[in-house]
């Protein structure tokens, strides 16, 4: 009997065996994967878990501490952990900056696991206002040779050059500039301005109690201390030590890892003996993000990136469709208000702000003939002045930039405020004004109605006088969409 075909369950080629042809190719990838990986992976986790020998993790602070450098040392503190590193040596050279950074950069200091050494240098670094704070906090405290520290006055005390949110300036500088005195004194010092108003008072007795908390918990000079925030006191590197302020004097890191070596300090409750002889240095720079964050926490960045935004924003709603700038608008005011959120702002200053931009908006879709757009322009610069809640010259808005964005504003709005005036005061040129009066040439003869070209186009049209076909008419009225012509030489 033939066998039947075609009925029944089909069931797998039984002449076919193995996986299917995409696999192989799949597992050659992950093998060649894995091989390239795995190697990286390893040498990666023997570089950062292992601790073997130990090591000594160097972290700089360079100019004014801001978001930057305290995400920065943050990173820093946690990868040092995870490295195993036996201390981590805080290389300093700064004119202070924004108290909320160097409050966060205190506050990893204290829950470090892994003793930290502030260091001042190389000669002739300082570590002035919110240096000295953090000068004050670290488990050791160093200078190298031809150095300084303090000038600890908050800036809105007095006008005094440093605060812990004080900063770099050009008085700061000639202050320091002038030399100390025989007992380290600052020789500006003694003419620090008392603290007036309770608002200043509550700033300068404040910043008292925090370093003088510090000093206590490190075993450090805290009458120094506060004569640094009061007076503004600096101090040289060889009188900082005589009077207990820091620990040693070290001319390079590997003299400091030396030096601090066998010494015992207090890590979170417990004392615990450095073990820094001979450890090797390893220098952490900066990553991508902190550079990053750097360049768009300076407040004349993110002032251009909200500028730049804006007028982006700007240009999208009025031309529709361009995409690019829109995009492009979007990206810079987004960038601009995360720098906002990280700097210290003054609210209304940023409600000014955005108030003007609302307005400059709006002069894109309502006819005000650059009302709207002056008055955002006068409300973006006002908040452009106060928007920086803070003293320190370093994150302060450069006023040429605003008075030059004021200009380069105004600019654009008096060319806008021209062309309306402008568009209102041209002769009309379409509808039926521009018709009426217009010259057409008659296409057939007619005595009441017929039909005649204009400027391409055929009408149909009525006269009161005979037209021959070629004549020139002159139209003198449009009822709908027949003309009222008639003859140009009688006209």
């Amino acid at each position: 009997m033939a066998p039947r075909r075609g009925c029944g369950i089909v069931g797998p080629n039984p002449t076919r065996s193995g996986p299917p042809p995409f696999v192989r190719p799949l597992s050659r990838l992950a093998l060649f994967t894995a091989l390239i990986v795995a190697p990286l992976w390893l040498l990666d986790a023997q570089d950062d878990g292992a601790p073997g020998p130990g090591k000594a993790v160097v972290l700089e602070i360079e100019g004014a501490i801001g978001p930057a450098t305290s995400d920065y040392v943050s990173r820093g503190l946690r990868d040092a952990q995870e490295r195993g590193a036996r201390v981590v040596v805080l290389r300093m050279d700064t004119p202070g900056g924004l108290d909320t950074a160097m409050r966060v950069i205190i506050k990893k200091i204290l829950d470090s696991p892994v003793p930290v050494a502030s260091y001042v240098a190389p000669s002739g670094a300082r570590a002035a206002s919110a240096g000295t704070y953090i000068l004050y906090a670290s488990h050791v405290a160093a200078m190298a040779p031809a150095t300084n520290l303090g000038a600890a006055t908050p800036v809105r005390i007095g006008g005094a050059p440093g605060s812990p949110g004080g900063g770099e300036g050009e008085e700061e500088e000639g202050r320091e500039g002038q030399g100390q005195g025989e007992d380290g004194r600052d020789e500006g010092a003694e003419q620090g301005a008392e603290p007036s108003g309770a608002l200043e008072r509550k700033a300068i007795n404040d910043a008292v109690a925090y370093i003088r908390g510090l000093a206590r918990l490190r075993g450090r000079n805290a009458d120094w201390a506060e004569k640094a925030v009061r007076e503004a006191a600096s101090l040289s590197a060889e009188d900082a030590l005589e009077k207990n302020v820091i620990d040693l004097i070290a001319a390079d890191v590997t003299a400091l890892l030396d030096a601090i070596d066998g010494r015992e300090v207090e890590v979170r409750g417990q004392t615990i003996v450095l073990r820094t002889a001979g450890l090797a240095v390893e220098v952490i720079e900066p990553d991508w993000r902190t550079k990053v964050l750097s360049v768009i926490t300076d407040p004349n960045v993110a002032y251009l990136l909200m500028l730049l935004g804006v007028y982006g924003l700007i240009f999208e709603f009025a031309n529709p469709g361009f995409v690019l700038p829109g995009v492009a608008g979007a990206i810079c005011l987004l960038l601009a208000l995360f720098a906002f959120q990280v700097l210290p702002i003054n609210y209304a200053g940023l409600a000014l702000m955005i108030l003007g931009i609302v307005f400059m908006i709006a002069e894109a879709f309502v006819p005000s003939f650059g009302a709207l757009g002056v008055g955002g322009v006068i409300a973006f610069v006002i908040g452009s002045i106060i928007l920086m809640d803070t003293d320190a010259p370093a994150y302060n808005i450069s006023k040429p930039l605003i008075f030059g964005v004021a200009l380069v504003s105004a600019g654009f709005f008096a060319g806008v405020i021209g062309m309306a005036i402008k568009a209102r005061t041209r002769p009309v040129v379409s509808g039926r004004e521009e018709v009426v009066g217009s010259i057409a040439e008659a296409l057939e003869d007619f005595d009441a109605r017929g039909r005649v070209r204009l400027r391409g186009e055929v009408w149909q049209a009525r006269t009161q006088a005979p037209v021959r076909r070629g004549d020139r008419v002159q139209v003198i009225g449009m009822e709908g969409l027949i003309l009222q012509v008639t003859p140009a030489e009688e006209h």
